[in-house]
């Protein structure tokens, strides 16, 4: 019974401070029409890497298909989803987002093998540059190494894809992967 009437003391304490109660508890006239909110991750930021946006073909440096990449708008355009499969049908996914909490472009990638957190923005070039840190293998602590990812679109509506990691022993970044993204065509 105590629990009823907490429950039923709570249900009125929300009524009566609800806007549309108390404008109609007080006769006064109804309450003003609810503000337009703005939609989610409308600002221009979370357009800078659209670019990447789309179902891709990958090739590696010596012109072989390294496999195939499908990134899509999600959550609002607040979040972009990438979906990776390498010519072997190997996978791995990626979220691509602008952490609210730095205002910086942030990639969290998980795959089998390994796991990268890597954040930056545009460069000067209108080029998406991340920089942070790869790491191998489950259960292996300290298995990891500097890692940086840029993507560059092409006059062509191609992109270029480079990643480097840092060797410790010759204290130099070295290439880790470059690939150039091909549009899929769209089935019609």
């Amino acid at each position: 019974m105590r629990i009823l009437s907490s429950l039923a003391a709570l249900s009125l304490a929300a009524c009566a401070t609800a806007p549309d109660a108390v404008a109609q508890n007080s006769g006064s006239a109804a309450p003003a029409a609810p503000q337009a909110q703005k939609p989610p991750c409308t600002d221009p930021a979370f357009d800078d890497f659209d670019f990447w946006v789309g179902d891709w073909d990958v090739y590696q440096a010596d012109g072989k298909l390294a496999g195939t990449n499908s990134i899509r708008k999600e959550e609002y355009g607040c979040l972009l989803v990438e979906r990776w499969v390498n010519a072997g049908g190997i996978t791995g996914q990626s979220y691509n987002f602008v952490d609210l909490a730095t205002g910086k472009w942030r990639q969290v990638w998980v795959s089998a093998g390994a796991t990268i957190d890597y954040a930056g923005g545009l460069d000067a070039n209108g080029a998406m540059a991340l920089e942070g840190t790869i790491g191998y293998g489950a259960g292996q602590a300290g298995n990891g190494a500097k890692f940086r990812g840029t993507w560059t679109p092409n006059a062509d509506g191609t992109v270029t894809q480079h990643f480097q990691q840092f060797d410790d022993a010759k204290a130099e970044w070295t290439d880790w992967f470059v690939g150039t993204y091909k549009r899929r065509p769209t089935a019609q």
